[in-house]
């Protein structure tokens, strides 16, 4: 059944976050060399849960300040697969090392709030009655079709820029200010309002959003990647003047880091700098 006051939501990847602090002492007792294999080893069990392009990705972020040392971003067709990668990883010799601080568990997601009302009146156009069969069968084609245009999105590439930023966020459910009680028109004119803001920052910072309602803490995690930190600042400044922010938006903890490539783990390991 599709409510027309509940904005319809596509999905792509399932993601998860992984963050750890290094057991430093134990690492640092070990050679250069055996901390190269170390590193090594769990990047191959990594990319041996994958196969093709269309399998997923891992994104490695070394993590700034006491949070976490290591940020690993794991995309995959689903939760089976990203079970898989996890078990992978704790098989390798690198997990003995490695003490988890949180984790969070998502799958990306696009909201559509304008196209979930233009699908309902498109629908209706043929003079198909909301509660028949017919008419979820005709929305669910349409769907199915907007489905195909976005998959890119869905679906997106790790972006290669050096500094990524990730935080988990809520819509706020309170008793002066709650967005679910707010009509579906309003919040959708909200969520336009706060789209323009983004696109002011195209070509400058990707941003990668995963549902989490029922399946972490939060409702949304969002990810941030861009060449220049600064830009972060800058957006989510910006943002937090913006209606839907002020008022609705709870943010969690967040994790800022600087992205490498998966061969420099052992740089990391060995307490060099990894690049990208």
């Amino acid at each position: 059944m599709h409510n027309p006051f509940v904005p319809e939501t596509l999905e792509g990847w399932s993601v998860l976050h992984l963050l750890y602090r290094f057991d430093w002492p134990r690492l640092n007792s070990c050679s250069a060399p055996a901390r190269e294999a170390i590193a090594a080893g769990a990047v191959t069990a990594l990319e041996q849960t994958m196969s093709g392009d269309e399998a997923g990705a891992t994104a490695f972020v070394q993590v700034l300040g006491h949070k976490a040392d290591v940020m690993l971003i794991l995309f995959r067709r689903s939760f089976d697969d990203l079970g898989r990668a996890e078990l992978a990883l704790a098989q390798t010799e690198l997990h003995a090392y490695l003490l988890p601080t949180t984790s969070y568990v998502s799958i990306v997601e696009l909201g559509m709030y304008e196209m979930t009302a233009k699908v309902h009146r498109l629908v209706e156009q043929k003079g198909l009655r909301p509660e028949s069969e017919d008419y979820h069968a005709a929305f669910d084609a349409l769907m199915a079709e907007q489905r195909q245009r976005v998959a890119g999105r869905l679906f997106p590439a790790i972006p290669a820029a050096r500094h990524v930023c990730f935080y988990p966020m809520d819509k706020r459910r309170g008793e002066l200010q709650n967005w679910y009680s707010e009509s579906f028109e309003r919040r959708a004119e909200m969520m336009l309002e706060h789209g323009k803001i983004g696109r002011h920052y195209a070509g400058k910072v990707t941003q990668i959003i995963s549902g989490s309602i029922g399946y972490d803490d939060w409702e949304w995690g969002v990810d941030l990647f861009a060449d220049d930190a600064l830009t972060f600042k800058k957006l989510i400044y910006e943002m937090r003047f913006d209606e839907a922010s002020a008022k609705f938006a709870a943010f969690g903890p967040f994790y800022i880091g600087l992205q490498f490539a998966p061969p420099d783990l052992g740089k990391l390991l060995k307490g060099e700098l990894p690049s990208l």
